[in-house]
């Protein structure tokens, strides 16, 4: 098994390919080794060490280290735990809650449109782009013309994250929603 390895725009962040579907649908967020219980390949990166988050996107896996230690260190151990987990047949999370989806939404009735509007350019014109980065964005509300997203994988805390939030998804809505003012940030 050969894992492929890509920088992301985030220096603490790598993406790894293993050549295979990690999660047949959807993202999954484990920010911290707690969450990861419910995911035998999350805690076998977890139990690598100096890991701070991992990611799944269909076809990747993104890592973020902690501050304290080099990926010339880790990495080693990062792909040993990602090709034992292929190699042993499990799934990549046990349970059917795989899915970052939509979740958590405020949406008045009134909103539910453009919202709709919001959603379909998020989905082919957004999270494309910044899977390719190792991330995901999830929609989290809209409310007077403020749109509301969460970023995860190698977004979070990416030092060009907010660029890309204002210059890139900001500017993207307003062209085609006229009702979005503004995009912000949540965390979750």
């Amino acid at each position: 098994m050969f894992i492929q390895t890509e920088s992301t725009p985030n220096p603490a962040t790598l993406k790894f390919l293993p050549g295979q579907t990690v999660l047949e649908a959807g993202t999954a967020d484990f920010p911290n080794a707690t969450a990861a219980e419910k995911s035998p390949l999350a805690s076998r990166i977890f139990a690598t060490g100096g890991i701070a988050g991992v990611f799944f996107g269909n076809d990747f896996v993104t890592v973020t280290k902690e501050d304290s230690v080099e990926w010339d260190h880790i990495k080693p151990a990062i792909l040993g735990a990602i090709m034992e987990h292929f190699q042993s047949g499990a799934s990549a999370i046990e349970g059917t809650d795989a899915s970052g989806g939509h979740n958590s939404e405020h949406v008045a009735e009134e909103d539910v449109a453009v919202v709709e509007q919001i959603k379909e350019l998020l989905d082919t014109r957004v999270r494309p782009a910044v899977a390719q980065d190792g991330g995901d964005i999830t929609f989290h509300g809209f409310d007077r013309g403020v749109v509301y997203l969460h970023m995860q994988g190698a977004c979070a805390g990416c030092p060009s994250s907010t660029l890309t939030l204002k210059m890139g998804i900001e500017n993207l809505l307003r062209h085609y929603v006229p009702e979005v003012l503004e995009v912000r940030p949540v965390a979750v």
